[in-house]
């Protein structure tokens, strides 16, 4: 069964527009409220003779509102537009609702000119739909059933709205600002566009957000900033993002040049005294949902005097830490990588000879990925080994697989579990695992460049390919030489895999398809990073792929939820 279609939600720029008020009830004050909150200008279409509600004839003798006094007529709506426009209105809103056939005429006039019209308490007859909105300056949120409940949709805007932090909407008009100042600045607005970055709220971001850039990118210097900021929108937890003051617009735009700023958010921790003996807490902080902390880690962040975090850790856990406590979110974006790394080294032994209490919190595992030895290895080359301590965590290899019901063994279809990464060091390319049909594998940092990835698995790399003809030329003289050939196993382009991104937390998407279609499904869907990718038979071992479908997408994530049941089922049993 096909789903019903939903609406293609827009924000539109209603400034000096003509809208066509018809009617005279509390609905038609409402709408002439609502025309004039974005800058349009009502027109009232009522006879003369119409009783008009009191906070409508209010509207009118202020002068908000003009009323055209006479019944409605076709030409109505090609005579009393605006100039420039051929005197065509802009729009159309009949409050009397669909009892009367003049609804069903104007709706049909409407739409015959391509003139947008809504009809109250009437999805049949209109061409486009209102909101029910939250506003806090220029940040604002619609909530729609389309057509299947109005008041489900205000409570779920309420709901949303209660949900987000104060002064949100301030911080979006300082972010907007820093945006600004860094275009005008640096002349990126060509740039950003031309990457097609920060254009379309409509969509995830774009699979090119975490491309790749390397040091021979001409253009890493100049969109450095701006690449930055983008991270700060991305990854910084709302509620320190409603907190972002002038001070912190003025750090972002002097973050470059310089590799010692400290964007901290928050009131400055208690001092330590430089005398006493800090330490650095090397700590994971698990995929996403903050009930997957470590009692180990969560004691750490309550107790530490200075946080350094890399930008994937979830918002989730980054909300658990007390506002006392200075935090740096790593400025780490591709191409930046290691400055971002050397920059939280100096920050962590800066704060250790301080005394402070310094926790690193690393996403997932610090020792999977996380660059964890190669902290230590830094630590220890200064001198101050053994004043670290590592945490471990709940690594996304393992439970982003769980969470997206793929068992990484299962018997008779896996049996061995192998977790890479997409991108070796400097970017380049690691080397393709070999194909094994018995065999899960999990990706980490690949999403970004899955077109060269799934080329790797399915195909001969350059290298491969020329050992192979040299052999062809040459002949293989012995079994040695067969047994020094590069002929791994390649990957079928039909072994099924999943893409996880966010998993654990509440936008966890889950991409299921093949290697065949992952980059189409990627590009078509967008990117929401972090994620991995699996690959193996595991991925349908417990879910049947549709035939004709290429893929699969299932969003939203309620796998703790289990633990509150529980708890309501203890609570009868005991009233039992």
């Amino acid at each position: 069964m096909m789903a019903a279609p939903v609406s293609l939600l827009t924000a539109t720029d209603a400034r000096f527009q003509i809208h066509l008020i018809i009617g005279s009830n509390p609905l038609a004050s409402s709408r002439c409220g609502q025309s004039l909150n974005v800058g349009a200008l009502p027109l009232l279409l009522a006879p003369e003779t119409a009783e008009l509600h009191y906070t409508l004839q209010k509207r009118i003798d202020d002068g908000e509102v003009k009323w055209v006094k006479k019944a409605f007529e076709d030409n109505d709506v090609l005579t009393l537009g605006r100039e420039e426009v051929g005197h065509v209105v802009d729009a159309v809103f009949v409050t009397s609702g669909a009892k009367g056939p003049l609804s069903t005429h104007i709706s049909s006039l409407c739409k015959r000119n391509r003139i947008p019209v809504n009809v109250v308490d009437a999805p049949q007859l209109c061409t486009f739909s209102l909101l029910s909105t939250y506003v806090d300056g220029p940040l604002q949120i619609g909530v729609t059933t389309n057509g299947r409940g109005c008041k489900l949709a205000s409570r779920i805007r309420r709901e949303i709205a209660a949900s987000l932090p104060q002064n949100l909407g301030t911080a979006c008009l300082r972010l907007g600002e820093v945006r600004r100042r860094i275009q005008e600045e640096d002349h990126l607005l060509h740039n950003a566009l031309a990457d097609g970055e920060d254009v379309d709220d409509s969509v995830d971001q774009s699979a090119s957000f975490n491309k790749l850039v390397t040091e021979a990118d001409l253009d890493a210097a100049k969109n450095r900033r701006m690449r930055w900021l983008s991270q700060v929108c991305e990854y910084w937890p709302l509620k320190r993002l409603a907190a972002i003051s002038d001070d912190n617009v003025n750090s972002i735009l002097k973050t470059y040049p310089g590799t010692n700023t400290s964007e901290s958010i928050g009131k400055p921790a208690l001092s330590s005294s430089p005398s006493s003996r800090g330490r650095i807490l090397l700590a994971g902080s698990g995929p996403g949902h903050p009930d997957l902390l470590t009692q180990a880690t969560h004691k750490a962040i309550q107790s530490a005097d200075l946080i350094l975090a890399d930008k994937l850790v979830p918002s989730g856990v980054l909300d658990l830490i007390p506002r006392r406590t200075p935090v740096q979110i790593a400025r780490k974006f591709p191409g930046n990588a290691d400055a971002a790394q050397q920059e939280l080294h100096e920050m962590a032994l800066a704060g250790l000879r301080e005394g402070k209490t310094v926790l690193r919190l690393k996403q997932g595992d610090p020792f999977i990925y996380g660059r964890g030895g190669e902290e230590i290895a830094y630590f220890r080359e200064h001198g101050v080994g053994d004043r670290v301590t590592v945490l471990p965590g709940i690594t996304s290899a393992l439970s982003a697989p769980l969470f997206a019901g793929i068992p990484a063994t299962q018997r008779d279809i896996a049996d061995q579990v192998l977790i890479c990464t997409g991108t070796g060091k400097k970017g380049k390319p690691p080397n393709p695992p070999e194909f094994v049909a018995s065999r899960t594998v999990m990706f980490l940092m690949a999403l970004h460049r899955i077109s060269g990835l799934v080329e790797e698995l399915t195909q001969y790399t350059e290298i491969e390919l020329m050992v192979l003809k040299e052999e062809q030329r040459q002949g293989v003289l012995d079994m040695n030489a067969q047994q020094a050939s590069p002929r791994r196993s390649l990957w079928p382009a039909t072994t099924p895999c999943a893409v996880i991104e966010r998993a654990s937390c509440p936008d966890q998407r889950v991409i299921r398809t093949t290697l065949a279609s992952v980059v189409e499904a990627i590009d078509q869907e967008g990117s929401r990073p972090p994620g991995l990718l699996v690959v193996g038979g595991a991925c349908e071992a417990l879910w049947q792929r549709e035939r004709g479908r290429n893929w699969v997408v299932e969003e939203g994530f309620g796998g703790l939820e289990i633990g509150e049941e529980l708890d309501l089922g203890s609570l009868a049993a005991v009233a039992a």
